[in-house]
C-alpha cells in the first residue's frame, strides 16, 4: 500500500503523522518525504544519511555550427525554457522540464541534451523505516522532476508512506499521482478548514479515496468535524492538543516513543486507513 500524508497549508503536523504512522507499523516500511524544498522526517530519526545519489534533469545545447535559426525548438517548448528570434536560440535551463522534444524537432539536429543538477537524493536507515528523502539544490525553481525520483526508489510489494508538500500546487499534485489513499492533515481552525477545502477538492479531482486527521484537536470550534460529516469524509485520527507532545516535538521525539499511551492511536489510525482502502475498492 502507497499511502499519502498531504494537507491544504503547511504546520498541521503532516510530518508528524507520516513518522509516528511509519514507526508503529509492524514491518518494513519505506518513507518518502516529498518536501523537497524542506525536508524535515530525518529530524525524528536518529540515524544520519546513510547515502547520497545526485540527481539531474537533461536541458539543451545547441551547437551554433549547426544551427540555422528555423525557431522550430522554441515554437514547441510550452515553458519558453529555449527561444529563438530569427537568431541562434537563447537557452533557460531553469525552466526546463527535460521533456527533450527541441531535440526531436529540430531539423538540422543542432540540439543535444546534457545534465543539470536539480538536487539530490538522501537515504537514512533506523530501526523498520527507510527514509528516502529528496533535498533540491538552492535557486532550482522546480521541484516535481525530484519529487518524481523520490518516487522512483518505491518498490513493489513494500508499504510506503509519502510525506507530501504543503498546498494543492504541482509538487502536491506529482506526489499524489498513483498512491492508494491520501490523508489530509488539518486543524480545527478557520484557516484549516478553508484550506482542507481545497485540498478536498483537489483529492477527489485526482480520484483518490482519502481521509482526515484532525490535529491539536481542542484549539479552535468544531467546523471541521461538522464539514467532514456534510461531506462523508472520514476522520481517520484526532489527535489532542497535549502540550506533551509538543514538548517531545521540540526535542526531535516521535510521539509514539516519547507518550507510548499514543501507539494504540497511531495503530488504530493504519487499520481505518487499510478499511478505507478496502472500502473504495469495493
Amino acid at each position: 500500500m502507497i499511502l499519502a500524508i498531504a494537507s491544504g497549508k503547511g504546520g498541521t503536523g503532516k510530518t508528524t503523522v507520516a513518522v509516528n504512522a511509519a514507526r508503529v507499523l509492524d514491518s518494513e516500511v519505506l518513507l518518502l518525504d516529498c518536501d523537497v524544498e524542506e525536508p524535515n522526517a530525518h529530524l525524528f530519526l536518529p540515524e544520519g544519511v546513510n547515502k547520497v545519489d545526485a540527481v539531474s534533469i537533461p536541458v539543451p545545447e545547441v551547437d551554433e555550427s549547426l544551427c540555422d535559426g528555423c525557431g522550430e525548438c522554441g515554437s514547441f517548448c510550452e515553458y519558453h525554457a529555449i527561444v529563438s528570434f530569427g537568431t541562434l536560440p537563447l537557452v533557460f535551463p531553469e525552466m526546463c522540464h527535460g521533456c527533450g522534444g527541441c531535440t526531436m524537432v529540430c531539423p538540422p539536429k543542432a540540439i543535444r541534451e546534457v545534465d543539470r543538477r536539480i538536487g539530490v537524493i538522501e537515504t537514512v536507515r533506523t530501526g523498520n523505516i527507510t527514509l528516502i528523502q529528496g533535498r533540491l539544490d538552492v535557486g532550482v525553481a522546480m521541484a516535481p522532476p525530484l519529487i518524481r525520483a523520490v518516487k522512483a526508489r518505491l518498490r513493489d510489494g513494500s508499504p510506503a508512506i509519502l510525506d507530501a508538500p504543503p498546498g494543492t500546487s504541482c509538487p502536491v499534485i506529482a506526489t499524489l499521482r498513483d498512491v492508494d489513499f491520501v490523508v489530509l492533515v488539518t486543524e480545527p481552525t478557520p484557516f484549516g478548514l478553508h484550506d482542507l477545502k481545497l485540498a478536498v477538492e483537489t483529492v477527489r479531482e485526482l480520484g483518490i479515496p482519502f481521509g482526515v486527521v484532525i490535529n491539536r484537536v481542542g484549539v479552535g470550534d468544531d467546523r471541521v468535524h461538522a464539514y467532514c460529516r456534510e461531506e462523508g469524509i472520514p476522520i481517520l485520527l484526532e489527535i489532542p492538543d497535549d502540550r506533551r507532545i509538543a514538548e517531545a516535538y521540540s526535542r526531535g521525539e516521535l510521539i509514539v516513543e516519547a507518550l507510548p499511551e499514543y501507539r494504540d492511536l497511531f495503530r488504530g489510525f493504519i487499520e481505518k486507513t487499510m478499511q478505507g482502502k478496502m472500502n473504495k475498492r469495493v
